[in-house]
């Protein structure tokens, strides 16, 4: 069932000592790859009608998993539940061959809605898998894109979930390995865990460009610079969210007082603010923004009227619809081939 936010629970304006404020972060919220997938989850369900199902969540964020639900998506957790014949949409995390081949199997018809930068990390699997590269996969133990991944090439990877797993590893041939990563890790988290990856396989090669995503990168850069200037930090985010949740732990490493992630405004705390003369606010890379001014506009109640936004990048990528979906239902060229709602300033 869709989940309904609790109703907006005002927050009281308390005194504190100082001037307060919200320092409001960009880049924040929808990426391209989330913007991509969502569309196509919409477009899908307008050219084939209800229901259209979607394995695992499209992204993470139970509103958007809300929202699509009350328009038709039915989300499942393997192809086997799906009915013979029907649409199915490949989250934005990716998923394996074994998965691909289970859909074609049951006569599902599949739109692949996997970002094109986690495509990227999986052609890198491939290709060092067949050169006979045992790869280091830095990620974390049961999220999708890591299963997606491995599954490119299970008998050449080695999962890594931390820095400190990087110094008990074992590989069978230390000339011949290469480490990639899950596109949503803290940048600081993965650069250590290939230091130390390094000190003990000097040979270690790096994949041929970043695996971890341009907006999770903007998004940490922009809660730096933000923190130290904060006494407090809210994340909105979802808890399966990665992305958001590291945004989290990057806001208190650089300085933040304290953090928090929410999925609404309505889970706020009173008890937060207190004390509280700057607010800092950002959002995950799958979260729409009307939940980040709803956040605002509860702050707002408190007295955090003045709002700064700090920007440390600009965004203007956009990614193309998965090939089925390019189309309007007269066979005309949709408008919506590229994503549309990735800016921040909407």
């Amino acid at each position: 069932m869709p989940r309904i936010p609790s109703a907006r629970n005002r927050l009281k304006d308390t005194p504190v000592n100082g001037v307060k404020r919200v320092l409001l972060a960009a880049p924040r919220g929808y990426c391209a790859g989330v913007d991509r997938a969502v569309i196509a989850v919409e477009k899908a369900l307008e050219l084939y009608g209800a229901p259209v199902y979607v394995r695992k969540q499209i992204v993470h964020n139970v509103h958007v998993v809300s929202e699509l639900e009350t328009k038709g998506a039915i989300f499942v957790e393997e192809v086997d539940e799906v009915p013979t014949g029907s649409h199915i949409v490949f989250s934005a995390h990716g998923v394996s061959p074994a998965v691909v081949g289970a859909a074609a199997d049951r006569g599902l018809l599949a739109i692949d809605a996997t970002c094109p930068l986690v495509t990227k990390v999986h052609r890198e699997a491939v290709r060092f898998a067949r050169d006979d590269f045992e790869i280091l996969l830095i990620g974390h133990e049961g999220h999708e894109e890591v299963e997606g991944t491995a599954g490119e090439a299970p008998e050449h990877t080695t999962l890594v979930g931390s820095p400190d797993e990087a110094d008990t590893i074992q590989v069978r041939n230390p000339e011949k390995v290469v480490w990639l990563s899950q596109t949503t890790l803290s940048v600081d988290e993965t650069m250590e865990t290939v230091r130390r990856l390094r000190a003990r396989f000097p040979l270690l090669q790096d994949p041929p460009s970043d695996d971890i995503c341009y907006a999770t990168q903007n998004r940490q850069v922009a809660i730096k610079k933000i923190a130290e200037d904060s006494d407090l930090v809210i994340v909105v985010g979802s808890a399966n969210s990665s992305n958001s949740v590291r945004l989290v732990e990057v806001a208190l490493e650089y300085g933040a007082r304290a953090a928090y992630r929410v999925d609404y405004a309505s889970e706020v705390r009173q008890e937060w603010l207190d004390g509280v003369v700057t607010v800092g606010v950002t959002s995950g890379a799958s979260v729409p923004e009307e939940l980040v001014h709803e956040l605002l506009a509860a702050l707002e109640d408190a007295g955090y009227g003045n709002v700064e936004e700090i920007k440390t990048a600009e965004e203007d990528l956009l990614f193309s619809l998965p090939k089925e979906l390019r189309k309007d239902l007269a066979g005309n060229t949709d408008a919506r081939g590229l994503g549309g709602r990735m800016t921040s300033d909407e």
